[in-house]
């Protein structure tokens, strides 16, 4: 069953942002953009690399209008231990959720029920809360954060360009398409 489509449901969760503890609930992701990005585990390998990623790509999301947040099964209280300890980790500025319910991890459908970690998940949600894009990968594969840049390019696009659709490669500024009878076949 796919998430695209639907709305993101209800959570209220702690998280750990910029030296505080913050409440993070469903509502914190209407009226911006948002990515949710799940990964296994606090104090691992290939999550870093991802996380500091994601941050080094943080501040052209922000300027397209765009909240990050980061989410694994890991409490509040262990993100601001790695945060602390690791030059790495210690760079991020965007939100890191703590789901130590698993509650975000199921509704997302990330939780690998198993292990009792999240799988390497992306979602881009727009202002209504609804999902865009999902992206997920086995746990040995990396993502690269610049890929967001254009997909949430193209989602602001379609969503303020009723009719009109991205196709493959699509850049900001690039031809778009407008589906009709008139294009059926000559694509």
């Amino acid at each position: 069953m796919s998430l695209i489509g639907k709305e993101v449901l209800p959570f209220k969760a702690q998280a750990y942002h910029n030296g505080q503890f913050i409440e993070v609930t469903d509502a914190d992701f209407k009226g911006k953009w948002s990515i949710v990005c799940f990964y296994p585990a606090d104090f691992t390998f290939v999550c870093p690399t991802e996380l500091e990623d994601l941050q080094n790509q943080y501040e052209t999301l922000k300027q397209l209008g765009v909240e990050v947040y980061s989410v694994s099964t890991d409490t509040h209280f262990t993100h601001k231990a790695w945060h602390d300890s690791s030059e790495t980790i210690g760079k991020i500025t965007y939100v890191m959720i703590g789901d130590p319910s698993h509650t975000i991890s199921r509704n997302f459908e990330v939780l690998n029920e198993e292990d009792g970690l999240a799988d390497r998940g992306t979602f881009i949600i727009d202002p209504d809360g609804v999902i865009q894009a999902v992206e997920i990968n086995a746990g040995g594969i990396g993502r690269d954060a610049s890929t967001l840049i254009n997909k949430i390019k193209a989602a602001q696009y379609v969503r303020n360009n009723p009719g009109e659709v991205c196709p493959a490669k699509w850049q900001e500024g690039s031809a778009t398409l407008k589906p009709s009878l008139d294009l059926v076949g000559k694509i």
